[in-house]
């Protein structure tokens, strides 16, 4: 969430750190992010993954310039949408039940920023590519 709010750029040697950790510990096998894990929290049932830490990891991976991994992890997290296009809360990725608030406006945001965001670093790569032509 930092780079995104620009305190301090995802290449920073400190944030690539973190989002690394985020990966390396928060993530799903398949790509989502978990806002926590390890301990009990004292809710009843799973944590699932998390729709909007999942979209902010689109955007840092697209701000540390890895542009395919982050349009591929965009496109995966639209397919979790319903036949509608709305995103709940939280994923269950094992049982591809929609958990938590449903639908959840907050998710939906994240999604609009990290279209917007990889519209506008693929459209400065296209200048770019084509001005190096």
């Amino acid at each position: 969430m930092l780079p995104l709010i620009g305190f301090i750029e995802a290449t920073d040697p400190k944030m690539r750190s973190t989002i690394e950790a985020i990966e390396r510990d928060l993530t799903s096998p398949e790509g989502l992010v978990y806002r926590y894990r390890g301990f009990d929290d004292g809710l009843a049932g799973e944590e699932g993954t998390f729709i909007i830490c999942s979209f902010w990891m689109v955007q840092n991976l697209a701000l540390l310039g890895e542009s395919a991994r982050a349009r591929s992890l965009f496109e995966k997290l639209r397919g979790y949408a319903n036949d509608l296009g709305l995103f709940s809360e939280e994923f269950d990725t094992r049982t591809g039940e929609m958990l938590g608030n449903f639908p959840q406006a907050f998710s939906h945001l994240a999604f609009i920023n990290s279209a917007i965001l990889l519209d506008r670093l693929e459209r400065e790569q296209s200048v770019l590519a084509s001005e190096a032509a």
